[in-house]
C-alpha cells in the first residue's frame, strides 16, 4: 500500500483494509468499501463498476441502488465511466455534470448531479479494470490535495480487491460459503430462467474465480444436452452443439448423477472440442449435475486457466450451489407456466365473446336460405379464430405471422368450401408480418370472410380463376388485399346498400382495428383492401 501522510485520509483506508478480514464475498467487501469513501468524501452516492470481458463496465456495488447490482452496465465508448476506465485517467466534473457532452444518467438516479468524480482502479499489471464513480448534488469545490486523495484511495480499492481474490484463491473454506452464498442469493431473486442461467454462470465464474462456467439443460424429448448459458468470451463456445446424454463428461455426469472431475481436458480422451480446449486456455474441469428430488434435469460444468485439483469443500459448495441452481430453475418455469395459464384464460373468454358477436349478427341478418348454410358459416368463422390459435402453438407466445394465417386459411378454403366443379387456383404472396395475438385473430376472420366472399359471389357464374392474397407493411401500417379474377362487382355496386354479412363483418371489423376497408373493380378484378397500424405487442 502506498504511503499517505494525512491522518484522515490514513483512517479511510486503515478501515478499508479492514473490511477485507470479516468479508464474506468480495462484492460485501466493495459495497462496505463504497459506503466508507461516499462518507469520507461527503458525496450523495459512491459506485464502484468493474470490467467484464467484453470490455464493458457492470456495477458491482452502490450506495443508493444496490438491487442494480450485477444488472446495471455501462458499454463500451459511452459515459464518462468508461471513458476514465479506457484512459487510465480521472474524471474531476465541479460543477453542472449533467451538461456535460458525455454525461449519462443511470435509470432510476433521481438525484440532480453537478459534481462528479471518477477514478480509474488497476490491478498488478498496472492495467484499468473499474472506476470508483461518486455524485454530489452541489457543486464539488475541491479542497487542496482532495483529487490526490481520490486517486489514492481508488488505487487502494483495487489493490483491496485484488489481494481479497487472492486469499479466495488460496482456498479458504470460509471464503468460499461466502461466494456460496452470494451466488445462490442472487439467483433466488430472479424469476426469469434465462437470467438465472445467466447469473450462474457469471457469478459462479467470478466468484470461484473460474476461466469459463457453462450450464447445459436437458431436452428430454431428444434426449440431449443443450447449451443455454455461458460467460466465455469465446463465440464459438456459446455455439457449441448439443450433446446426446452419456456423450462426453457432461453427458457422463448426467447420466451417473454425481460430480465428474477432468484433470486436463486438452488431453481428456473423452472431452469434446479440445481445439477449443486449447484455444481458450482451459485446463481442469467439474461437472456437477443440476436435480430436482434427485432428477436431473441439466449440468453445472466449470473450467480453470490452470491444471488443479478441487479440494472436497469447492466440490460440495458447487453441488449446493448446483441444487439451489436447479430448485430456482424449476420455479422460474412454474412462474412461466402460471403466466402462460392465466394468458390463454384471457384470450379464450376474448374469442368466446367474438364468437357470441358473430352468431347474434347473423340472427339479425336473417338472409340464410337455409340452417345448413348458417352453420356452415358459423363454423368457418370459429375454424378462422381457431386457426390463429393453432398457429400460436407453433411461433412465438404472443405474435404470429399474417403470412402464415393467410396460407392456413386458404388450405381450409381448398379442402373444406371448394365446390368439386370449381378450380380456382390461390396465391398469397408479401411479407410476414407478426401481429399480436388479439390483431391476428380479428385479421384470420376479416380473411376468413373475404375468401369466402371471392369463392361465393366472385365464382358463382365462374368454375375457374384465381384468388391472390398481397401483403405489404410500411412504416407500421400494413396493407392487406384479397383480389379474384371471377365476375367483377356490378357497376352501382354501393357498400353502404348493397353489402351483406360478411362484408359488413369485415367493415366492422377494420374500424376496430382503427384501419379502413374497400372493395371496388380493378383492372377486370375485383379487389377487397384492408389497412391498418400494426400493434407493436400485447
Amino acid at each position: 500500500m502506498s504511503v499517505v501522510e494525512s491522518p484522515r485520509l490514513s483512517t479511510l483506508i486503515r478501515s478499508l483494509i479492514a473490511t477485507m478480514r470479516h468479508a464474506k464475498s468480495d462484492d460485501e467487501l466493495l459495497s462496505e468499501m463504497a459506503g466508507l469513501i461516499r462518507d469520507h468524501f461527503v458525496a450523495d452516492s459512491c459506485d464502484i463498476l468493474v470490467k467484464d470481458f467484453k470490455e464493458n463496465l457492470i456495477l458491482r456495488a452502490s450506495t443508493v441502488h444496490p438491487e442494480f447490482n450485477y444488472r446495471l452496465k455501462v458499454y463500451k465508448g459511452i459515459g464518462l465511466s468508461w471513458e476514465a476506465m479506457q484512459t487510465g485517467k480521472p474524471v474531476f466534473v465541479t460543477k453542472e455534470a449533467e451538461k456535460h457532452s458525455h454525461f449519462r444518467r443511470y435509470p432510476g438516479y433521481e438525484m440532480p448531479v453537478e459534481g462528479l468524480s471518477i477514478i480509474p482502479m488497476f490491478n498488478e499489471a498496472n492495467v484499468t479494470f473499474g472506476v470508483v464513480l461518486l455524485r454530489k448534488s452541489s457543486p464539488w469545490h475541491y479542497r487542496q490535495g482532495e483529487k490526490k486523495e481520490l486517486e489514492e484511495v481508488a488505487t487502494v480499492v483495487g489493490e483491496c480487491l485484488m489481494t481479497f481474490k487472492a486469499t479466495y484463491r488460496s482456498g479458504k473454506p470460509a471464503q468460499k460459503l461466502g461466494a456460496l452464498s452470494e451466488v445462490s442469493k442472487t439467483i433466488t431473486n430472479s424469476p426469469y430462467l434465462e437470467e438465472i442461467l445467466q447469473l450462474l454462470v457469471n457469478l459462479t465464474a467470478q466468484q470461484f474465480n473460474y476461466r469459463v462456467c457453462t450450464v447445459r439443460l436437458l431436452d428430454e424429448s431428444r434426449q440431449e444436452l443443450v447449451l443455454r448459458a455461458t460467460q466465455a468470451p469465446a463465440k464459438a463456445y456459446a455455439r457449441k452443439r448439443a450433446i446426446h446424454l452419456g456423450e462426453s463428461i457432461a453427458g457422463r455426469a448426467m447420466v451417473e448423477n454425481r460430480p465428474i472431475i477432468v484433470r486436463d481436458v486438452q488431453t481428456e480422451p473423452d472431452y469434446i472440442g479440445h481445439d477449443l480446449a486449447a484455444e481458450q486456455g482451459l485446463r481442469s474441469m467439474i461437472c456437477i449435475p443440476l436435480t430436482i428430488h434427485n432428477r436431473p434435469v441439466g449440468v453445472l460444468s466449470c473450467y480453470t486457466a490452470e491444471v488443479r485439483y478441487f479440494p472436497a469443500d469447492e466440490i460440495k459448495a458447487l453441488e449446493a450451489l448446483a441444487q439451489q441452481a436447479a430448485m430456482s430453475i424449476e420455479h422460474a418455469k412454474l412462474q412461466v407456466r402460471h403466466t402462460l395459464m392465466q394468458e390463454m384464460h384471457h384470450r379464450v373468454k376474448n374469442n368466446l365473446q367474438q364468437i357470441a358477436s358473430l352468431l347474434r349478427l347473423q340472427m339479425r341478418h336473417g338472409s340464410y336460405q337455409s340452417l345448413e348454410q348458417a352453420l356452415e358459416d358459423c363454423i368457418s368463422r370459429i375454424l378462422a379464430i381457431a386457426s390463429v390459435h393453432d398457429l400460436l402453438s407453433r411461433e412465438d407466445l404472443d405474435h404470429v405471422g399474417l403470412r402464415s394465417i393467410a396460407e392456413t386459411l386458404v388450405q381450409h378454403q381448398q379442402s373444406s368450401l371448394m365446390l368439386p366443379n370449381r378450380k380456382v387456383e390461390f396465391e398469397v404472396r408479401g411479407d410476414d408480418v407478426h401481429l399480436s395475438t388479439s390483431q391476428a385473430t380479428q385479421i384470420a376472420l376479416i380473411l376468413n370472410e373475404l375468401l369466402m366472399n371471392a369463392i361465393e359471389h366472385g365464382f358463382k357464374n365462374t368454375l375457374s380463376g384465381e384468388v391472390h392474397i398481397n401483403i405489404e407493411e410500411r412504416e407500421g401500417e400494413v396493407s392487406l388485399w384479397v383480389s379474384n379474377s371471377g365476375s367483377p362487382l356490378p357497376d352501382d355496386f354501393d357498400m353502404t346498400t348493397q353489402s351483406h354479412l360478411g362484408l359488413q363483418i369485415v367493415s366492422s371489423l377494420s374500424r376496430a382495428l382503427g384501419g379502413k376497408f374497400k372493395i371496388e373493380n380493378r383492372l377486370g378484378w375485383a379487389v377487397a383492401e384492408v389497412k391498418f397500424h400494426r400493434a407493436s405487442g400485447e
